[in-house]
């Protein structure tokens, strides 16, 4: 799934370290988000979007 979970990291300027410790995973989590090579379950993806305050819609982009 596509995303622009770098893009909102930037604009927030934090780290994939700092991301991974406000919503509970590992810092090798958010690097494989990132590189589009795992799809977070429905639940990380909650709390990715509530931690930028934003619609998960605006991070994701889902794709037939």
């Amino acid at each position: 799934m596509k995303n622009k979970l770098k893009v909102f990291r930037a604009m927030h300027d934090i780290t994939q370290e700092e991301l991974a410790k406000e919503i509970e995973v590992t810092r090798q989590t958010i690097i494989a988000i990132e590189k589009e090579k795992y799809d977070p379950s429905l639940i990380l993806a909650y709390k990715m979007a509530k931690y930028f305050k934003v619609p998960i819609e605006e991070i994701f982009i889902y794709e037939d």
